[in-house]
């Protein structure tokens, strides 16, 4: 049906970078919308960043000035560029999107998540 595949996790140093990118596949008629959440241990899943169709962003506090959601031109595909990262930000990201797809002859429209990727930052 839908498939999200996150890559690009891992472990970085405090005040370094980290790309992730995230790549939807199948069926997909449209995309609402894709975003980056994200899971520390012990925590809820929390939104990070967020894009929508017509190209704006959404953005946690805790991450604005520090992330940028973007998306490639194939539009199945966005990136969560994370600069000057901190201990803070170790979690397991992932991505979601809010997808209309084909099942058969059927659509189905719902938010899918990928695998999760985690990112540990530590010196």
């Amino acid at each position: 049906q839908v498939q999200l595949v996150e890559s690009g996790g891992g472990l970085v140093q405090p005040g370094g970078s980290l790309r992730l990118s995230c790549s939807a596949s199948g069926s997909i008629v449209r995309i609402d919308d894709m975003g980056w959440y994200r899971q520390a241990p012990g925590k809820e899943r929390e939104l990070v960043a967020q894009i929508i169709s017509d190209d704006s962003t959404n953005y946690a506090e805790s991450v604005k000035g520090r992330f940028t959601v973007s998306r490639a031109d194939a539009k199945n595909t966005i990136y969560l560029q994370m600069n000057n990262v901190k201990p803070e930000d170790t979690a397991v990201y992932y991505c979601n999107g809010n997808i209309l797809a084909l099942s058969g002859a059927e659509y189905v429209a719902g938010r899918f998540w990928g695998q999760g990727t985690p990112v540990t930052v530590s010196s």
